[in-house]
């Protein structure tokens, strides 16, 4: 997600310096204009907002937080725009602000295409006076972006929504396969559910990979949503809330990690549950 990201800074036209910690995926960024940084610190100190779309909070620290990165981060302002929970996202305040920086949350709901084309869903963790100060920086990426609240509000807003896809889509696949297995129609089957209040949009975007079996060229792969339904998980028994169906959800994940579709696309979960190993035991 990062590279559309500041595709879509250049395109403004926005002075844009970026790093990766796998330096071969920076050419076309470079080529479009952007400045390559050889170091986290040498891009802290050659910006005044840093804007961070990394796995998880432990890369985020890594990059952000080694003693070297953190002595650049006076009166820089970070931009935390990666899914983690709302307690990492406030620990990364603390370190920021502690480093004499600035720091606020902005996840996005969206993958590459909308990425690409400024649409995602910008939420974000602040105070009103950072809103003002960063919303026209936002809107390069989604059009309105919105002040959920303080830093740790955008981050649970972000893994509510991301528990929706995991729950929906394995309740989705569950379904299919039931179908299918008992030789109904799925065209039937489907249009019945688009009339119903129980049908998601994602159902119809996710059908053909299921039905072709095909998860290759993922926007967000298995590996990610397993990542994030961990997050959920933790932070929802953390506050003593019954999460015990989405552990089921989590196996079926976690299943289809184990038959090697980390890097698949997530619609991948319907191999493990027409391909129960459980089941077959």
């Amino acid at each position: 997600m990062g590279k559309p990201l500041a595709q879509r800074l250049l395109s403004a036209p926005l002075p844009v310096v970026v790093y990766n910690r796998t330096q071969s995926k920076l050419e076309a960024l470079r080529d479009a204009g952007a400045m390559v940084a050889d170091s986290p610190e040498n891009a802290i100190a050659s910006s005044d907002c840093i804007i961070l779309m990394l796995s998880d909070a432990a890369a985020i620290e890594q990059v952000l937080l080694s003693e070297n990165a953190k002595q650049q981060l006076k009166n820089r302002t970070v931009i935390q725009m990666g899914t983690i929970s709302p307690s990492q996202s406030q620990e990364l305040q603390k370190q920021v602000v502690a480093a004499g920086g600035d720091y606020l949350e902005a996840p996005v709901l969206g993958s590459i295409p909308e990425a690409e084309a400024g649409k995602l869903i910008v939420m974000v963790g602040a105070t009103e006076e950072q809103f003002q100060k960063w919303s026209n920086l936002l809107q390069n990426f989604g059009s309105y972006p919105r002040l959920i609240g303080p830093v740790g509000t955008a981050a649970a807003v972000k893994l509510a929504l991301n528990q929706l896809i995991s729950s929906l889509t394995t309740a989705f696949a569950l379904s299919l396969g039931f179908v299918q297995n008992q030789g109904v129609e799925v065209e039937s089957f489907m249009e019945i559910l688009r009339q119903s209040a129980l049908y998601a949009p994602t159902f119809d975007k996710k059908l053909q990979r299921m039905l072709d079996r095909n998860y290759a060229n993922p926007n967000f792969p298995t590996k990610h949503l397993l990542k994030d339904t961990n997050l959920f998980l933790d932070a929802a028994i953390s506050v003593n809330l019954n999460a015990s169906s989405l552990s089921g959800v989590r196996e079926i994940l976690e299943i289809a990690q184990q038959m090697g579709l980390s890097n698949e696309d997530y619609s991948s979960l319907f191999e493990a549950i027409i391909s129960n190993p459980v089941a077959s035991e």
